[in-house]
């Protein structure tokens, strides 16, 4: 690792605000909390995390872990619903009541929940501006974009960046390894004959996102061997960069296993490997066990705007 990749994060905001100036405009930011994000940025200002309810043998048990795990457990059916167009509206509002005059939403894919529909219904009615951006992506890759956002929008930032630097989230990269696909096939975010072929040849799939939805990557015999193609993956990822990157390691009752990953991937990440329990909406479809690692670069670039005809 080259001491650039361990460089400080300093100087990337300046050099994205100077060309545009910095906004006056208290800006709020709403996210779900699919985006697996550190409880530390969940006390930031004019900022709103939205639960997705689990719902176990037919109860909304809201994002009640304990509930899941004994609903997992017990073989129950598990669930999950996005949040209601009333629930974004009302956080919209309550921004609109601190005194922000814009909002920007980020969510999870909408090839994988409905969420952003709900967020984009509610904010055509909303008392004040609402930028709606689909991640296309989930968990720490939707939730290092949501940090990002933070972190620019309190530097200064108009909205229209904070638009490209979240959309920008679909660059980042995330794999998972499960135990098991059935929970996946029962919450429909894979066919029937992916979790037959899973089980028959003891296979436990690496999988990541393509184009927003959940896509089979490679089928490892084993979970250790499922394991250690995350680490490379990650690993392969983070060389790959222009510049340094973040990791992040997620896992649900897999605390041991996670700690081994991101002792790992340490020498590849520009400070602290995060490593967090991935949230009630995740875990409904993963089931228990399940690993997973992101890859962030540490100075996101913006996604480009399309570009203006020039003036005739």
């Amino acid at each position: 690792m080259t001491e650039r990749s361990k460089s400080p994060r300093t100087g990337w905001l300046h050099k994205l605000l100077a060309p545009r100036g910095l906004s006056g405009a208290r800006i709020g930011v709403v996210t779900d909390s699919a985006s697996c994000l550190p409880p530390a940025l969940l006390a930031s200002a004019d900022f709103i995390q939205l639960g997705i309810p689990i719902i176990v043998d037919n109860h909304v048990h809201g994002e009640d872990v304990n509930a899941l795990m004994m609903g997992l457990a017990m073989g129950q059916s598990v669930k999950t619903s996005r949040p209601a167009p009333g629930e974004f509206a009302r956080a919209y509002a309550q921004l609109a009541a601190a005194g922000c005059r814009e909002v920007v939403s980020i969510h999870l894919s909408a090839g994988l929940s409905g969420t952003v529909d709900a967020a984009r219904l509610a904010a055509s009615q909303a008392p004040v501006p609402v930028s709606v951006i689909d991640s296309r992506t989930v968990a720490m890759a939707q939730g290092f974009a949501v940090a990002d956002v933070l972190a620019a929008r309190d530097a200064g930032a108009q909205l229209g960046m904070l638009e490209q630097i979240a959309s920008g989230a679909a660059g980042n990269t995330i794999y998972f390894a499960v135990p098991s696909l059935e929970q996946l096939r029962r919450g429909g975010r894979i066919s029937a004959v992916s979790s037959v072929f899973g089980s028959l040849l003891n296979v436990k799939p690496i999988l990541g996102l393509a184009d927003g939805v959940i896509a089979p990557l490679e089928k490892p015999r084993s979970f250790a061997r499922a394991q250690a193609r995350l680490v490379a993956l990650a690993q392969r990822d983070a060389a790959a960069a222009q510049g340094p990157v973040r990791l992040g390691v997620m896992h649900f009752g897999a605390a041991e296993l996670a700690t081994e990953i991101a002792t790992e991937l340490n020498p590849y990440c520009a400070g602290e490997v995060l490593i967090e329990s991935l949230p009630a909406v995740l875990a409904a479809h993963t089931g228990m066990g399940v690993l997973g690692v992101a890859v962030a670069p540490l100075y996101p670039q913006p996604a480009p705007q399309p570009q203006q005809p020039p003036a005739r």
